[in-house]
């Protein structure tokens, strides 16, 4: 399947979940993060939900995250529109977000983070078995990812297609994608 029937497919099965059901998903996908070895991150990026997209809940994660690693620095989007670009901010709490006018919860007052990354769940509407993912078209995690030598963990409700068939030169695979039920690996040979 092409990306667009893709992303269209996905935003219709999203967009029909109810609140019990995507707070039960998350709750699954947390039970899935919990299984990762964060021995190793000190420095953790992750996207903010927009509600209205119905996309998993992360701040069950990040409340996890604060409690059980604590020494993990957990840093998140900002990004502009204009250029198509993002920035990373220190997560200070929810009092510091605001929705902007997309309806996607933004840093105000934390510091920019600019140095390494060493983990970053990243959202996205559907993935492929090869670890391809489908986001909402606008390239952001893709340029961010581009120079980005990091773990790259994708966050989905659902399972993989088969195959996305319009795979750009520029587009960034996942190393793993955490669902409900089970953590896809993708390793070289699941690329082709």
């Amino acid at each position: 399947m092409k990306k667009n029937e893709i992303r269209k497919s996905a935003l219709q099965m999203r967009s029909s979940l109810s609140e019990a059901e995507i707070q039960k998903l998350s709750n699954k996908i947390l039970d899935q993060v919990k299984q990762i070895d964060f021995s190793n991150v000190s420095i953790l990026h992750l996207f903010l939900p927009i509600e209205e997209k119905n996309e998993p809940n992360t701040f069950l994660i990040i409340d996890w995250l604060t409690q059980m690693h604590p020494a993990i620095k957990i840093i998140v989007p900002k990004s502009d529109f204009d250029t198509a670009l993002m920035t990373n901010h220190e997560y200070i709490g929810r009092a510091d977000l605001r929705k902007n006018i997309y309806n996607i919860l933004e840093p105000q007052k934390s510091l920019i983070h600019n140095g390494e990354v060493d983990l970053v769940f990243i959202p996205l509407l559907s993935f492929d078995k090869r670890g391809y993912r489908v986001g909402y078209g606008k390239g952001f995690y893709d340029r961010f990812l581009e120079h980005l030598k990091t773990r790259k963990i994708g966050i989905s409700f659902f399972k993989p297609v088969d195959e996305i068939e319009d795979v750009h030169e520029r587009d960034i695979r996942l190393d793993a994608c955490i669902t409900p039920d089970k953590i896809y690996h993708f390793t070289m040979e699941t690329q082709d």
